[in-house]
């Protein structure tokens, strides 16, 4: 599977572990391993895995997948993902651990909780949903241990120590596609895409980080297929673009983290090229009225998802406070283009904490 400009898509760690946990689960029903194995990904796709191991013991399955993760540079690649699975006490339903090279996380402020393997939340409902289907519909108790080959050595090369997940690396994906990350071709396919909105008239058009975000801003506005713009990391490359090819109006719409970056006057949001500023986060609570100790709760913060879980816990409007922000940024790049730009911020869970 290819992108229009040629890139190879690829998997995601998430998908892996998914249809690693697939072939080991029906390898313990039937005392058989299917090879390829097939899985549905949140968006109806249903790609098919080769197994690269597989191993059957009394009471326990272990299937293997060797990660690809297409055109992209991804540290992932090549990494061999592993599920062993085995029954659990009776109604405890499906539970994850940590095998090795899968991290724990050790800090608040992710969407797991402190103790948790990291196992993102999407990853976990797609294996859960593939055990239940191979379950003729029933949820099974079964304990799915997910390990990676090296992943504590992988993990040095991704941001998981920083943000406290130790051990190995974190079971990623939302889609459970990775998408290539070609800056160019990238770049390219916003300039497409804005072009498509004005040749069919469009007066509103949205870049989103994200398909969460995409999401969101689709259902708020009510916005077609071709008023999304694929904007990813590459505000910079949609606020350019529009300021001399114009459309009267944009929504720029992502996560806190990405769009407090966005906030802070970056125009690239990968975490390769910008960070999340949390002295300026803070400086934006003191702007409205935050106490001293909030503030510096703010700035010894973990991740953006932990400044806004403190700023909600007090009322303090920080989503809002970034939206404003990130609003200024975008109009100073547009210049006196005549496009009107409005913010949509959102959390994790695609509820809306924030509008400018």
């Amino acid at each position: 599977m290819t992108t229009p400009t040629g890139l190879r898509y690829g998997w995601t760690t998430g998908a892996c572990a998914t249809a690693a946990t697939a072939a080991a689960y029906t390898a313990l029903l039937t005392g058989s391993f299917p090879d390829p194995v097939w899985i549905t990904l949140p968006k109806g796709q249903q790609p098919a895995f080769a197994l690269a191991r597989e191993q059957l013991g009394d009471g326990w399955a272990s299937a293997s997948i060797v990660k690809d993760a297409g055109d992209d540079p991804d540290v992932t690649h090549g990494a061999l993902i592993t599920a062993t699975v085995r029954p659990g006490p009776a109604g405890s339903g499906v539970s994850f651990v940590a095998g090795p090279g899968v991290g724990t996380v050790t800090k608040p402020g992710l969407p797991l909780a402190v103790g948790e393997p990291a196992i993102n939340p999407v990853p976990r409902r797609l294996m859960t949903a593939a055990v239940t289907e191979i379950g003729n519909g029933t949820v099974p108790d079964l304990v799915v241990e997910i390990s990676v080959a090296d992943g504590a050595e992988i993990a040095k090369h991704t941001w998981n120590p920083r943000l406290g997940i130790l051990g190995g690396i974190s079971i990623l994906g939302t889609t459970g596609i990775v998408v290539p990350y070609s800056c160019a071709a990238w770049i390219d396919s916003i300039r497409r895409g804005i072009d498509v909105a004005r040749a069919v008239g469009h007066q509103h058009v949205a870049g989103c980080t994200g398909s969460t975000s995409e999401q969101v801003v689709a259902q708020l506005y009510g916005l077609p297929e071709d008023a999304l713009l694929d904007m990813g990391d590459f505000a910079g490359a949609v606020l350019k673009y529009l300021k001399g090819h114009p459309i009267p109006r944009l929504t720029i719409a992502g996560g806190i983290g990405k769009l407090s970056k966005l906030a802070d006057g970056h125009l690239d949001l990968h975490s390769g090229r910008s960070q999340v500023n949390y002295a300026f986060l803070a400086d934006l609570a003191r702007s409205a009225g935050a106490s001293a100790s909030v503030a510096e709760q703010l700035q010894t913060a973990n991740t953006a998802l932990e400044v806004l879980q403190i700023s909600q816990r007090i009322g303090l409007p920080i989503g809002n406070l970034v939206a404003g922000r990130a609003r200024g940024t975008a109009e100073q790049v547009l210049g006196d283009a005549p496009v009107a730009v409005d913010i949509v911020v959102i959390d994790r869970a695609g509820t809306i904490v924030g509008r400018a």
